[in-house]
């Protein structure tokens, strides 16, 4: 079953299972209860919250679910949860274009190109600007995973200082040591950035909030790459407006698309980005491929790759992986 595509309009890519599987399609929530019926693997093109989990009782057979995201709040549901259904992510497919997105965000306030934009389209000539440099700056990546780590490495090769923050305290053989999240009021002061790479989970949820905005440098700037749930919007617009931060780049917000009415539309220290920081061009082809390869694997028997811990609500650890979030 592929949810979310049309037999007319193939996916780039999927024919190369046919070999081995019966493909069905449903483009929407009436068509998917039609023909999930014996269907025994599910993979998720686009699936709107709840889509699934409405149509669960016609699952019977399922065994395996793949989905085209990395997050998987969307996906995940306690009857799912519950079962012994198996779930895979798109993990990896996204990570190095989003991981230089946010080198991107914090190049462009660094350097004001941002403003200057702006400027351009009002035809302001507004020279005795200066700059800053990334080189010496600090930044606090909240979510070790793999959008973290790229975009830590990638931070360390431009000669930024990095502190890397996961759940728990650990070493790193890159980063020297993980510090743990429960620190994270007490360590975001000493940060010129701080990246939000955080999957959403209930631990995770309105994790950036008032609190830890108030502790963050007045000279500090914030970016969201993980999800929207994670900040409390409210709390990030009441930080930016007070000045007690200096800007925000955004790529996730609490409700998608972002309303018309949203402050953080016309707020000229924020970079809005419609949940495209990850889409590099190709990333359709990539992730179909990506589910070909496990179909075969998961035909075969053989050991799936990406797999998600559906309890934790985040990919597992591969073999030899220790990033976890």
């Amino acid at each position: 079953m592929v949810l979310g595509a049309d037999a007319d309009e193939p996916l780039p890519g999927i024919e190369a299972i046919r070999d081995v599987m019966d493909l069905r399609f449903a483009s929407d929530a009436p068509s998917l209860i039609a023909v999930l019926p014996g269907a025994e693997a599910l993979f998720l093109w686009r699936a709107p919250r709840g889509q699934l989990e409405d149509a669960w009782d016609a699952a019977g057979d399922l065994e395996w679910i793949h989905t085209a995201s990395a997050g998987v709040d969307t996906v995940l549901f306690p009857r799912l949860i519950d079962s012994d259904v198996v779930v895979t992510n798109a993990r990896g497919i996204y990570d190095p274009a989003i991981a230089e997105w946010a080198i991107g965000a914090m190049l462009a306030f660094a350097t004001g190109i941002h403003r200057s934009i702006v400027d351009q389209q009002h035809r302001r000539w507004t020279s005795g600007r200066t700059t800053e440099r990334l080189a010496g700056s600090h930044v606090l990546v909240v979510g070790p995973g793999p959008i973290g780590r790229g975009t830590g490495t990638r931070a360390l090769a431009l000669g930024m200082h990095v502190t890397m923050m996961g759940r728990t305290s650990r070493p790193d053989d890159t980063f020297g040591a993980i510090v743990a999240s429960d620190r994270l009021v007490e360590v975001i002061g000493e940060a010129d950035f701080v990246l939000d790479a955080l999957p959403l989970t209930e631990s995770t949820r309105s994790m950036f909030d008032a609190r830890a905005f108030a502790a963050m440098k007045p000279s500090a700037r914030f970016l969201n790459v993980g999800r929207g749930a994670t900040v409390d919007e409210g709390a990030l617009i009441d930080a930016l407006t007070s000045g007690s931060i200096a800007g925000a780049a955004l790529d996730v917000f609490e409700t998608e698309p972002l309303p018309d009415d949203s402050s953080l539309w016309t707020m000229p220290s924020v970079i809005v980005s419609p949940h495209i920081s990850g889409d590099a061009r190709g990333w359709e082809r990539d992730v179909v491929d990506l589910f070909v390869r496990n179909a075969r694997r998961w035909i075969e028997g053989e050991p799936m790759v990406n797999l998600v811990d559906k309890r934790a609500g985040h990919g597992a650890s591969e073999p030899g992986d220790t990033s976890t979030e």
